[in-house]
């Protein structure tokens, strides 16, 4: 029976692959990659060598029923993304989502999670909490941030080094000054960084911050956390 295998790859660190998602990767037939070049890196460090192609934003609409009918056909197929778990964030639901209409078995091998590493880190409530992922550039987006004014849950936003300092200004003009707040950059990697405190506390540090660059993670506390 073939098998659609997504597999979970280091979000920095190279070593945070499981030896499970190693194996998958060298026994399948083709693995399918967000970005090619980016993937090769890992692939070589782990001595796999098994061919890729890419799947990303730009072409899953228009290679999902080839890939569904590569699968149906007899071929192992494993998707990876860039870093962290395929779908999360990332391409990924197209193809779960016709697979699961055909018939044809997924497989999701677990590992690396940026969201619950930047959780874990923040130092807040854990228990309960909301993903909001990217939140859109323009349109929306002033919504999206003022309808946390009354979640009491932890909630857990991406955010590119482009607009995080938009991100900060925004919640500092629509919600409590005083709730408290965690950004977390670089995650796993060498300069690795978590800034904590009150969201006007972490705007201040993150406006004289000589070198605010990375992939960011921020973690925001619900209204009555104290």
């Amino acid at each position: 029976m073939s098998i659609l295998y997504f597999v979970a790859t280091p979000i920095g660190n190279l070593g945070d692959i499981s030896f499970r998602a190693v194996e998958t990767l060298k026994n399948v037939d083709l693995i399918l990659c967000e970005d090619t070049r980016t993937s090769a890196r890992l692939l070589q460090e782990y001595g796999i060598s098994t061919p890729t192609q890419s799947y990303h934003l730009h072409n899953e609409h228009q290679r999902t029923q080839q890939i569904i009918d590569w699968v149906e056909g007899g071929k192992q197929i494993a998707l990876i993304s860039d870093a962290g778990t395929p779908g999360i964030s990332d391409p990924g639901f197209l193809l779960v989502r016709e697979a699961q209409e055909r018939g044809i078995r997924v497989e999701a091998i677990p590992g690396a999670s940026a969201v619950l590493t930047a959780l874990v880190l923040s130092g807040l409530p854990s228990d309960r909490f909301i993903f909001e992922g990217f939140l859109p550039p323009k349109k929306g987006r002033k919504k999206r941030v003022e309808s946390w004014l009354e979640e009491e849950r932890t909630i857990v936003i991406y955010e590119s080094v482009h607009r995080i300092h938009k991100l900060l200004d925004e919640m500092a003009e629509y919600l409590q000054a005083d709730r408290k707040l965690a950004v977390t950059r670089e995650l796993t990697k060498t300069f690795q960084e978590v800034i904590r405190g009150t969201i006007t506390e972490v705007k201040a540090i993150c406006e004289t911050h000589e070198n605010l660059k990375g992939e960011f993670v921020v973690v925001l506390a619900g209204k009555d956390f104290e």
